[in-house]
């Protein structure tokens, strides 16, 4: 059975191409394009995965996030952030509040599917 991707993500362009790479890698991907709904899909169908974008309409991504670390169901899921916001007290936050990995945008779709597949089979040590 295919790994549960959950995608949170308010660029359709990005969401678009993030699931094409992502389906074509063998993963079942689910989309949500603001904060609070992806954070209710999280606790209520537990993905595998999930990819964060820190700027989200409703609840951003750092918020999503706490939420998520706060919450028994969802404290050890696995979560890749991605930004556009680079610097490094970006980084520092989202591994602060419970991030396993970071990527900043743009980025290459092989560091994608490498950072999904590593936090998939249980590698989730922050990088």
């Amino acid at each position: 059975m295919s790994k549960r991707v959950l995608l949170a993500e308010d660029e359709p362009n990005i969401a678009e191409s993030l699931v094409f790479v992502l389906e074509r890698a063998g993963f079942e991907v689910d989309v949500e394009s603001d904060g609070k709904s992806a954070l209710d899909n999280a606790l209520n169908s537990r993905p595998d995965v999930f990819v964060l974008d820190v700027m989200l309409p409703e609840l951003d991504g750092y918020e999503v996030l706490r939420k998520l670390r706060a919450d028994g169901r969802t404290s050890e899921l696995p979560v890749l952030m991605l930004t556009a916001k680079g610097q490094r007290e970006d980084r520092e936050t989202a591994l602060s509040c419970g991030a396993n990995l970071f990527i900043t945008k743009p980025f290459a779709n092989a560091d994608i599917i490498a950072a999904v597949s590593q936090l998939a089979e249980g590698g989730g040590t922050a990088a």
